[in-house]
């Protein structure tokens, strides 16, 4: 097994915890890995009881070093297209999970390792160790969604040095430009990262499910027809318990005890 997986439960809600378990290999993307965490990450997308997802890795150097450029030596070219195929479809299915993903990234993060970074809400960095697009200093770009993720990150200016140039960062670089929301010592990334989702699980998941919606699905849009995302959006979150939940705990002054439904 490339890729384990846990539930940790923090006040009656539930936060699912992968990890990338590959160590040895500073957890490099081999095409194993890669289809054991799509089998996950498509089975936490019909879960109701995962609100939140946290992807961290195993060791304490590297989070994910991208492809695995050893597996991909041997390879043929049909087989790399179907390689960058595979990384591209699971990063994208897990940009697209319904619950908030953070990433918690306590070692350096390259290539195809930032570009999965990248797919999650939000991220905490170590503040020493090194991230970066990487691609083009050997000869190819990021093809996972880099070039498209990264802009809408960073903006396009400093997307373009970053990609143009290879340049590695360090994660209190990253936090600065807004690539990540957090960098702390690499020793408590995991419990910044379980903090942010224990703090998120704590609110109405069908509200952060649609949240999470409007935010994603209106990023592209004019504003007008953003509004009209996220007017659809709030129309799933009123005939719900949930809601009447919310009220009633506010009227009463206790925490709401919500269900998901």
């Amino acid at each position: 097994m490339n890729l384990t997986n846990q539930f940790l439960k923090k006040e009656g809600k539930e936060v699912v915890t992968l990890t990338l378990d590959r160590p040895n290999a500073a957890n490099a993307l081999s095409m194993q890995l890669l289809k054991e965490l799509h089998v996950h990450v498509e089975a936490l997308r019909e879960d109701s009881q995962a609100r939140v997802i946290i992807i961290r890795s195993a060791g304490e150097k590297a989070f994910c070093a991208g492809a695995d450029l050893k597996e991909r030596m041997a390879m043929t070219e049909e087989d790399v297209r179907e390689a960058v195929k595979l990384i591209g479809n699971t990063i994208q299915g897990i940009s697209t999970l319904p619950q908030p993903v953070v990433v918690a990234a306590n070692g350096l993060a390259l290539g195809g390792g930032l570009e999965l970074a990248l797919a999650a809400d939000l991220r905490v960095f170590s503040e020493k160790a090194q991230y970066g697009l990487t691609e083009t200093s050997l000869a190819i770009i990021p093809g996972a969604g880099g070039t498209q993720r990264l802009p809408r990150i960073v903006g396009v200016g400093k997307a373009k040095e970053l990609i143009y140039t290879a340049k590695r960062i360090s994660g209190k670089e990253a936090e600065y430009i807004g690539l990540c929301e957090y960098a702390v010592p690499s020793s408590q990334v995991y419990e910044k990262a379980v903090e942010l989702a224990t703090v998120i699980a704590q609110n109405g998941p069908v509200a952060i499910r649609a949240a999470k919606q409007a935010i994603d699905r209106g990023l592209d849009c004019a504003m007008e027809d953003g509004l009209k995302v996220e007017n659809n959006a709030y129309q799933q979150t009123i005939n719900t318990e949930d809601r009447m939940e919310g009220l009633n705990a506010f009227k009463e002054k206790r925490k709401p005890r919500y269900q998901g439904c």
